[in-house]
């Protein structure tokens, strides 16, 4: 296996190859700036990286049952969005990574996050992996998305955002100035828009870690008295399959996105390589910076587990082969796997530091 530096050059190599003249290369620079920071941070700035070595470092987790993947899968890979019925659900929200492997990656990937995220008066690797697999094993007996109109009131006041917040929001993205965009993309967003005639207001955008390099853009205009709000990026294949697929062009977030256990955005759809969602108040993510210990809550720890097997359950034929196996495993089988991940990202981080 080569090293960090050396892979991260071929990676990149490889990714403006994708993505053609369209590739972001001052985005490289914040790229490699975030990924000094923290041991976290790297975590998710390097997904193909992951799939390069995970199962190296866990070789005993490549015969589990294998199901279509979040992949990407860390504290804050998880967020808020109204579905059809305009209620508010909460659950993952990024899917650039989605591929079929081994369940258990999933978690294994969520649990190592926390532990990298972890201050010193953290949870215990034991408590995170137990409250992880708590949530998971619940969703696989009764998989549900998670709707917080009326459950879930600690999860609702952690996520609404309070007025001057929203306010904050609309200051950001409510004045942004017009800049052309390529063809390809102002023809996608103006198509995810109730009114494909309305006068908009585009610009390039660069948010994310692991996506910076990929063109992102963003759109917006007045329909009915307010502003709305549209973002396209370019997707590429996941890490994983890049990995363990060489070759496959399959992108699969939609299909993980629209899982049959899953309350969907309708606003979130992907074609011709492109991922379009809504950007709103409504549609929030909790980072890490922010609010650490109420990532690292056991609650919180329980949904996203939930939320996993939400994902994973979506065919029905599998969920038994998932159940065997996770009752099949022992009780220190994912906070051993998590500590080997974490040890293993945090050796690389130092090296690339």
């Amino acid at each position: 296996m080569t090293g960090i530096k050396s892979s991260a050059r071929a990676y990149e190599r490889w990714l403006r190859a994708q993505v053609g003249p369209d590739f972001v290369e001052a985005d490289l620079d914040e790229k490699h700036r975030k990924m000094r920071k923290d041991a976290f941070t790297f975590l998710r700035a390097t997904y193909w990286r992951w799939a390069e070595t995970i199962l190296e470092i866990c070789p005993e987790l490549n015969d589990a049952p294998q199901v279509l993947a979040i992949g990407d899968t860390h504290l804050e890979n998880f967020g808020t969005w109204r579905d059809a019925e305009g209620r508010l659900i909460w659950g993952a929200n990024d899917f650039d990574d989605a591929a079929i492997m081994p369940y258990p990656l999933d978690l294994v990937r969520l649990a190592a996050s926390a532990l990298l995220a972890r201050r010193d008066n953290g949870p215990s690797a034991g408590d995170i992996c137990n409250a992880i697999l708590a949530g998971y094993a619940s969703g696989l007996a009764g998989p549900a998305p998670l709707v917080l109109e009326r459950d879930h009131k600690r999860l609702r006041k952690a996520v609404l955002l309070p007025e001057r917040e929203r306010a904050a929001f609309w200051r950001r993205f409510g004045s942004f100035q017009h800049s052309d965009i390529p063809k390809r993309y102002q023809a996608v967003l103006r198509a995810a828009l109730p009114d494909r005639h309305a006068s908009l207001v585009t610009a390039p955008r660069s948010s994310g870690t692991g996506g910076l390099g990929r063109p992102r853009f963003m759109a917006r205009c007045i329909w009915k008295g307010g502003p709305i709000l549209r973002e396209a990026k370019r997707l590429v294949v996941s890490g994983w399959s890049l990995r363990y697929a060489p070759g496959s062009t399959a992108i699969q977030a939609g299909k993980i996105a629209a899982g049959r256990y899953r309350a969907p955005d309708p606003h979130y759809s992907v074609a011709d390589e492109i991922v379009v969602r809504r950007l709103s108040p409504n549609s929030r993510k909790i980072g890490v910076e922010d609010a650490a210990a109420e990532l690292l809550s056991s609650e919180m720890l329980e949904l996203m587990g939930r939320e996993i097997a939400n994902c994973h359950a979506d065919d029905p034929a599998r969920l038994s082969a998932l159940r065997s196996d996770l009752s099949g495993r022992d009780s220190d089988w994912l906070r051993e796997a998590a500590k080997a991940a974490a040890q293993a990202v945090a050796r690389e981080h130092a090296e690339f530091a």
